[in-house]
């Protein structure tokens, strides 16, 4: 049975349960299975075992006919050392580690399976790279921008930092900015034109251009460098906005009896202290009682699952809703009457797909993952419906708090392709592990996007 999270239940993994209220426990319960803490195999052990009994045996002589009794019996005993020492060992990693030792026969997984194991899967770690990589921008653009995306994880090497490798990546990206100029810019609509022409004159030269990055890249100046990627990447995500200014995909009849988000939105929340106390200020600020959080929804990925949101967020559902906390998720009420909202089927956009699928999960022990994963802090999802996993809640989401060490060794969450994400927190993710059960949703409002939402036809 699939985990679920639904209107009247939440079912999230953990290595224990997880219980918020008698109406919120589950156990864990999986589809896909990762390797137990316990089944550990060194590959030589065998061959220790094999060399201590031929060295006990009858049979092993020296060329005189003698027993090599003393030898073997320190060999033995070494070999037996030997075992104890890296049982010992073993035993300090499996403690120390908060992720479970793994086979190293894993090693030799095919690379479907492999992505379970692997500590280095390339799942985006925030919101805004979630979003960046969702926008189905021009093919020259997405090329600009995985090759920048690559320095992001050329930083976080802790020691010598690969600066020509740096180097080569930005000089890649500017060759096909300068290449392509022709193709980038025509895949703009005609009334963005201007705007494309600026960005892409900011892209190519000015403070942060591509070749203002190399200069800061053969300065060997990581933080420097950090800002300036940073600068290009928000350069690239505005140009590829304007390259997408809707859905890329055509929805089957069927579904457009729902509302639709054509692009992106945002809402923003004012949420407040059930109890009277007060979030924590931030540096210099004074503590509230209130605070904003805000989110970017995604209908390039998710339009039915964010254009139904939407509408719930305009006809002011969620004003006044209660909020539910747990070690993994803040929920929304979901005692708002049935009748508001969608029962929108399960959306999810497998990466490298061009249209989301519908009523299906995805199996990520065979290497599908999402374009909008859940393993991202603030990560906003809708819950199952509580009478079919195939379909969403028409009006239950929960703020996701991913959690590396309660994942697989992927850094994958265990959920991960089994919820609709259609968006993540951008604004107030330090708010979202001050919520606890008993605080409320004072306002909802959708402060960009409107003239994207889309509403069927009444019939």
């Amino acid at each position: 049975m699939a985990s679920h999270l639904s209107s009247s239940s939440i079912f999230l993994s953990s290595p224990s349960k997880i219980s918020m209220n008698s109406q919120f426990t589950s156990p864990l319960n999986r589809q896909f299975f990762f390797p137990p803490p316990t089944r550990i195999q060194i590959p030589y052990n065998s061959t220790v075992r094999r060399v201590s009994a031929h060295c006990s045996s009858k049979e092993s002589t020296n060329q005189h006919g003698a027993p090599y009794t003393s030898h073997m019996s320190m060999v033995k005993n070494g070999m037996k050392g030997l075992e104890r020492a890296l049982a010992a060992m073993l035993l300090v990693v499996q403690i120390s580690t908060p992720l479970p030792v793994f086979d190293l026969d894993s090693y030799s997984l095919p690379p479907a399976v492999a992505v379970l194991y692997s500590p280095d899967t390339k799942v985006p770690r925030t919101g805004e790279l979630a979003l960046r990589k969702a926008i189905p921008g021009n093919t020259n653009m997405k090329t600009i921008q995985e090759s920048l995306e690559e320095l992001s994880y050329l930083l976080r090497i802790p020691q010598r930092k690969p600066y020509g490798t740096m180097e080569g990546n930005v000089k890649k990206a500017l060759k096909v900015a300068l290449d392509k100029k022709e193709a980038i810019l025509a895949s703009v609509p005609a009334e963005s034109k201007e705007r494309g022409s600026l960005l892409y004159e900011s892209l190519i030269d000015g403070k942060g251009s591509l070749r203002a990055l190399l200069e800061r890249i053969k300065d060997k100046d990581a933080d420097r460098v950090s800002v300036g990627l940073a600068s290009a990447l928000d350069t690239v995500a505005e140009l590829e906005l304007l390259q997408a200014p809707g859905i890329s995909f055509l929805l089957p009849q069927q579904y457009l009896q729902y509302p639709r988000l054509n692009g992106r939105g945002t809402v923003e929340f004012t949420v407040e202290k059930g109890d009277g106390s007060t979030f924590n200020a931030q540096a210099g600020g004074e503590a509230k009682n209130t605070a904003t959080i805000q989110v970017v929804i995604d209908g390039y990925s998710a339009p039915l699952t964010a254009g139904n949101f939407a509408k719930l967020v305009i006809d002011g559902t969620y004003d006044g809703t209660k909020l539910s906390s747990t070690t993994q998720a803040v929920l929304s009420d979901n005692k708002i009457e049935k009748r508001k909202g969608y029962s929108v089927p399960l959306e999810i956009m497998p990466s490298g797909q061009f249209e989301p699928l519908y009523k299906t999960t995805l199996s990520v022990q065979d290497g599908e993952l999402p374009v909008l994963p859940l393993s991202v802090y603030g990560a906003v999802v809708m819950a199952h419906n509580d009478a079919s996993e195939e379909y969403s809640s028409p009006n239950q989401f929960f703020f996701y708090l991913y959690d590396k060490r309660n994942a697989g060794l992927g850094g994958l969450s265990f959920d991960e392709g089994q919820f609709s994400v259609f968006g993540y927190t951008t604004v107030g993710r330090d708010i979202l592990p001050q919520l606890k059960t008993g605080d409320i949703i004072r306002f909802a409002k959708l402060v960009e996007g409107q003239d994207r939402l889309i509403l069927p036809t009444e019939s």
